[in-house]
């Protein structure tokens, strides 16, 4: 694998690709963890435009290299932002123009910054009648290609180079910190967790797997519900999960996730979004609970700034209820995945495919059941 070569000029600046990647650690100890105990890290917020610049770039690339991706085709993807900054930035480095499709819930800075990377950003109005905006926003993509006939679209949900595109951030890790024991990932794609606990694995063979999902989402066996929170979850059923790496899954509600934002930003001038406090939470309680010598990794996905009017805004939260309280000491713990629908932070040992348990199945690949489609009219994906 590997990126556009660097063209150092006579000032030191380097070409737009190697400004990813080699993103810092950070400790996280009190108050997640008690003094003397905490996790690392990985903050890859520090990255352009966050973890989805290192699979934008590669899967461009890639698809350059096998000739599906014409010299100065159109890349077309829905996206609800993240993986929009990065084919934002693979259009620029490569030379492509950009359509993304998305939904009403698109923050507006994040349109105007997509916009200003130079994407064309196209809005659904109004989301399918039985697919939500997921499926609006497929069926628009499907709709422009046909209007761009060399047009390409990555498809991040079935892509394997998206999870391919970690294996630098799996070396990083490693590099960094010798030996890791516990590896807690956020769940949407499904590309970082596989991406990194595959090669990980390779080099510590007990490596324990973490994911962490949000109530609402259909990725680990939960009913699908109306999701508040963007960058992690889904109601379709990715491919690139890799259900047998898991150890065990854990679901946070969105106040849960705001509380832990907040608590970081207050104490370690480093937080992030929704999938940032939903790890954090997570990692925290992991460290509290394991030995003390456990050396537990967490990936902090993007940073603060694209959630000042959501996470961070005290008028977002209090009308959504987010404020209330903070979360139980503890996670609840059901037996098997689909033992009842969870509402609250929950964790299960038990992981495997849903479409093994024999409540659903994919009428089209990565698609939704028929039941999905009618219990979630405001899917938001990743």
């Amino acid at each position: 694998m590997h990126f556009p070569t660097t063209d150092t000029s006579a000032t030191g600046r380097t070409t737009l690709s190697e400004l990813v990647g080699n993103t810092p650690l950070l400790r996280i100890s009190e108050p997640l963890a008690p003094a003397g105990r905490g996790f690392w890290a990985k903050l890859e917020g520090f990255n352009p435009g966050g973890i989805k610049d290192r699979p934008g770039l590669y899967m461009v690339e890639r698809a350059r290299v096998r000739g599906d991706l014409k010299p100065g085709a159109r890349i077309i993807e829905s996206t609800s932002g993240t993986l929009g900054l990065g084919l934002a930035l693979a259009g620029m480095v490569y030379g492509h123009p950009v359509t993304l499709v998305t939904d009403p819930g698109l923050e507006p800075s994040m349109t105007r910054l997509l916009t200003a990377y130079g994407a064309q950003v196209n809005v659904v109005s109004e989301p399918h009648p039985t697919g939500g905006w997921q499926q609006a926003r497929r069926d628009r993509v499907q709709h422009l290609m046909a209007r761009h006939p060399d047009s390409w679209c990555p498809d991040q949900y079935n892509n394997p180079d998206n999870t391919a595109a970690y294996t630098p951030l799996a070396l990083e890790l490693a590099t960094e910190l010798r030996h890791i024991d516990v590896l807690v990932c956020s769940v949407g794609t499904g590309g970082h967790s596989a991406g990194v606990s595959r090669v990980l694995r390779q080099l510590y063979p007990d490596l324990t797997l973490v994911g962490v999902d949000t109530i609402g989402s259909t990725i680990f066996g939960q009913p699908a519900r109306p999701r508040l929170m963007r960058g992690l979850g889904s109601s379709i059923y990715p491919r690139n999960v890799a259900y047998d790496n898991f150890s065990e899954v854990h679901w946070v509600s969105p106040a849960e996730a705001v509380w832990t934002c907040r608590q970081l930003a207050g104490s370690h001038y480093a937080t992030g979004g929704w999938s940032v406090g939903a790890v954090s939470l997570v990692a925290g309680w992991l460290a509290r609970s394991l030995p003390k010598e456990a050396r537990i990794a967490a990936v902090f996905p993007d940073g603060p700034q694209r959630y000042l009017g959501t996470v961070y805004d005290d008028g977002y939260c209090a009308a959504h209820g987010l404020l209330d309280s903070p979360p139980a000491p503890e996670p609840d713990l059901i037996g098997r995945l689909d033992e009842k629908e969870v509402t609250r932070w929950t964790r299960c040992t038990s992981v495997v495919d849903p479409l093994t348990l024999g409540g659903g199945r994919e009428n089209e690949a990565g698609g939704k059941t028929d039941v999905q489609r009618a219990s979630d009219p405001q899917e938001q994906a990743r």
